[in-house]
C-alpha cells in the first residue's frame, strides 16, 4: 500500500530513520564547537530528533530543543540527556519563551524548510526577541548558485527497526527560489512518500531579511572549516549574526 506523507518527520517510522540518514557530520561539528566549553543558554530551533541538542547537554549547556513534528520529538527524549533537555512541540515562527538565550541555532538546513520570505522574517523575529545581549545566532543555507537539482537523485538502503529500507529522490525540480523533490521510503509492503520544497535566498536576501530584523550580520562563511564564501563556488552560506551594540 502507498501512503502520502506530506509532513515527512510525522512519521514515527521516519523518525526513527533520520539519525542514520542524518548522523553526527562535520556540520554538527562545527555547530558544538561554537558553543564553546563555558555553559551556555542553547536554543535549537528545528532540532529534530536532538542529536546536537543531547551533545550540548552532555558538556553542560542549558539546552531548549523545538521541533513541529511530535514523532521527531519522541525520539529525542530518549536520547541518553534528553531528560535534561527542555523540549518544545512548536514552529520556528510560533515559539515563544520568557528565556533568553546566548546561543541560537537553526541547523540541518532547518531555515530552509520556512515556506516564504515572510516565514523568514517572523522566525528572525522570534530569533532577535530570544536572544541575550552577547549572543549570537547561527544559521546555514545553501548557496543557490550551485546546480542542486544535478546534485541531488539516486537511492540509498538504511536500516530501521531491523528492516532494509530504500530512500530515494525523485521529481526535483527548480522553480524560482523553491527547489521541489519527493522523498520515497520502500520498507517490506509499504511505500511512503514525502513531498519536499525547500527555499534558496540568496546571501544578499538573507543578509537583507537580517537587517530588517535588527540583527547585526558578522560573517558569512562557506563550509564547516571557516572557509570565507565564496558566491560561485562555496556549497553553503554559513551566517553569524547579533544583537546592535548598545552604547
Amino acid at each position: 500500500m502507498a501512503a502520502a506523507n506530506p509532513l515527512h518527520y510525522e512519521s514515527p517510522v521516519l523518525a526513527r530513520l533520520y539519525d542514520q540518514d542524518s548522523g553526527w557530520s562535520a556540520d554538527r561539528d562545527f555547530y558544538l564547537e561554537r558553543a564553546g566549553n563555558t555553559p551556555k543558554r542553547i536554543l535549537d530551533l528545528g532540532c529534530g530528533t536532538g542529536l546536537l541538542c543531547d551533545a550540548y547537554a552532555a558538556r553542560g549547556h542549558s539546552v531548549t530543543g523545538v521541533d513541529p513534528a511530535a514523532a521527531m520529538l519522541a525520539v529525542a527524549r530518549n536520547k541518553p540527556n534528553g531528560a535534561q533537555i527542555e523540549w518544545v512541540q512548536a514552529t520556528a515562527e510560533q515559539f515563544c519563551s520568557e528565556k533568553r538565550f546566548d546561543l541560537i541555532i537553526m541547523t540541518g538546513h532547518a531555515f530552509q524548510a520556512l515556506a516564504d520570505e515572510a516565514a523568514v522574517q517572523q522566525t528572525l523575529a522570534v530569533i532577535r526577541t530570544h536572544l541575550a545581549p552577547g549572543g549570537e545566532v547561527v544559521f546555514e543555507s545553501r548557496n543557490p548558485a550551485i546546480d542542486w537539482v544535478a546534485r541531488w537523485g539516486g537511492e540509498t538502503v538504511l536500516q530501521v527497526d531491523g528492516q532494509s529500507v530504500t530512500e530515494a529522490h525523485r521529481n526535483i525540480r527548480l522553480d524560482g527560489a523553491y527547489i521541489h523533490f519527493d522523498t520515497h521510503y520502500t520498507l517490506a509492503d509499504t511505500a511512503m512518500v514525502s513531498y519536499n520544497t525547500l527555499l534558496f535566498l540568496t546571501r544578499e536576501a538573507i543578509a537583507g531579511q537580517l537587517a530588517q530584523a535588527g540583527l547585526v550580520l558578522n560573517t558569512v562563511m562557506g563550509d564547516w572549516d571557516g572557509t570565507a564564501f565564496d558566491a560561485l563556488l562555496s556549497p553553503e552560506m554559513v551566517f553569524v549574526a547579533n544583537l546592535p551594540s548598545q552604547g
